[in-house]
């Protein structure tokens, strides 16, 4: 693989995962080893950022780096996993859903990558998310 990293990949807002050349499982966020055969040369390969909802569970009490978002018991958050359209799944914030209405969101929801940028100067960072199409 290359010299990127994942982050570097999610900060030009790319969704980039790691495939096996030897038996073609593919892994997001990307892996040094392929957890199916061992092996370990890897490739980077883009992801098309589709998928749907596979589980979620929605935050209200969360690590500070939320809270400084403004994040809390009032306004809490959606933590999910995603199945990617190529079959991996990711673990992602949800956006554009209704956290206080948990009743309401689908599992099976088809969902679209979407790329946070939060911070600025040194402390800028990209935030992997996805939102309902």
């Amino acid at each position: 693989m290359s010299d990127h990293s994942f982050e570097q990949f999610l900060s030009e807002e790319r969704l980039m995962g790691g495939k096996c050349a030897g038996c073609g499982a593919l892994f997001v966020p990307p892996r040094a080893i392929c957890r199916n055969c061992y092996g370990t040369q890897m490739e980077w390969v883009e992801a098309k950022g589709t998928g749907k909802l596979a589980g979620f569970t929605c935050i209200h009490i969360g690590p500070p780096a939320m809270a400084l978002e403004g994040y809390d018991r009032k306004n809490p958050y959606c933590a999910a996993a995603v199945e990617l359209d190529e079959g991996p799944r990711v673990v992602a914030r949800v956006e554009g859903i209704d956290a206080l209405q948990p009743q309401a969101i689908a599992i099976g929801t088809q969902l679209q990558v979407s790329f946070l940028h939060l911070g600025e100067g040194d402390d800028r960072r990209t935030i992997l998310a996805f939102r309902p199409t």
